[in-house]
């Protein structure tokens, strides 16, 4: 033990003791010298650091440099690093790296929504069409202005909730139940002139507010009003024919097939997205689906329900249906996605609201309405 180390030499012989407090001589009995108690070389002396213990050592008895050097780091400056005792733990600095973990099971695919509910709600509301339908016309004229009416109110309340847009709901939902009956009473000009109408009462109703946010909100409320009630116009120009209810029906039965094979298709084979921005679930698997369960449904619908329908035109109709129900839910998709929702309401259980079953029959409408007038007149 050298003296640079740790203070004086050490005394030797029978009365060797440490320094007492009065500096005068060693203590007999005492324990012998030890580098941190010889006053003269107090000052050469570093504090001891405080090292928990450790399960190697552990306990106050052992010396505190050995859970020092258990972790490889010298006490003091001074002293050179010495390799843990036999059987200790050095611990790595480095982490280990995570043992590989087992692949987790396959996912099964789900529908997303309560498919049960969602097949019973539609099962009853094609029952109300139907029976509305075939009874008595003005009947279904009613069901139309309704669900028009609902539509609205679930679209300004999302603009209202979401984007603080206060679209007048009171003169769309009046101008719009007068545009669906117009429509049928007075044709594709009725249909205009209330579509004319109720845009200027939007304009006028939002006057009584304070001027901040009018144009959003006017704006807002004509995009509602062409939207929602305009387009469902053209189901009630449709029932004015003689075969209305069977076209009506055609409609219908096209635009619920073409959702249900883009649905079908999309979800067995669905791997390549189609506007995944927009709408993630759809696939072009999905719309593959779609357009051959639309042109065949199509080609059937002309054939034996419409009054001097072809086949062939039934192909096309379908195509067209196709198109214009999957441009309808990417329309809609990307008007929920801007508000940030999932659904537009809860109304209908498995389906969300009314104008989340609405998105594809609203821009269909006037599709299937020209191209049976053009086919087989307007009747």
């Amino acid at each position: 033990m050298n003296e640079s180390s740790w203070g004086a030499p050490p005394h030797t012989g029978p009365q060797a003791g440490y320094w007492g407090p009065t500096d005068q001589g060693p203590v007999q009995g005492a324990a012998p010298a030890g580098p941190a108690y010889d006053a003269p070389k107090a000052q050469h002396t570093r504090p001891m650091p405080i090292v928990p213990e450790g399960p190697a050592y552990g306990g106050d008895q052992d010396d505190d440099r050995g859970a020092a050097r258990l972790s490889g780091r010298p006490l003091f400056r001074d002293e050179t690093p010495q390799a843990p005792p036999p059987g200790a733990v050095q611990q790595n600095p480095e982490p280990m790296p995570d043992a590989p973990q087992p692949a987790p099971p396959p996912q099964k695919k789900s529908a997303g929504r309560d498919l049960g509910a969602a097949i019973g709600v539609g099962v009853g509301l094609g029952v109300v069409i139907i029976a509305s339908l075939f009874v008595v016309k003005a009947v279904f004229v009613g069901v139309i202005a309704v669900a028009v009416v609902v539509g609205l109110w679930e679209l300004t309340s999302r603009l209202q909730e979401r984007k603080g847009i206060k679209a007048p709901l009171v003169p769309l939902a009046l101008g719009g139940a007068a545009m669906v009956v117009a429509g049928y009473v007075r044709g594709a000009e009725g249909a205009w002139v209330a579509m004319a109408l109720t845009a200027l009462a939007v304009l006028v109703w939002r006057m009584t507010e304070p001027p901040e946010g009018y144009l959003k909100d006017v704006t807002a409320g004509v995009f509602a009003a062409f939207y929602v009630p305009f387009l469902a116009t053209f189901v009630a120009l449709m029932l004015t024919a003689d075969d209305g209810p069977w076209r009506v029906l055609t409609f219908l039965l096209l635009t619920v097939v073409s959702d249900t094979g883009a649905y079908a298709v999309g979800w067995r084979f669905g791997k390549h997205k189609l506007a995944p921005r927009i709408s993630p679930g759809k696939t072009r698997e999905g719309l593959v689906g779609a357009v051959t369960f639309a042109m065949v449904a199509g080609a059937l619908c002309m054939q034996f329900l419409i009054d001097d329908g072809a086949w062939w035109q039934g192909l096309v109709l379908g195509l067209a249906v196709a198109g214009s129900a999957t441009l309808g839910d990417l329309g809609e998709s990307m008007i929920k996605r801007d508000l940030g929702i999932k659904d537009m309401g809860t109304l209908l259980p498995g389906h969300g609201g009314i104008m989340d079953r609405l998105d594809s029959l609203l821009p269909t409408a006037p599709v299937v309405w020209l191209l049976l007038v053009l086919f087989v007149g307007s009747g």
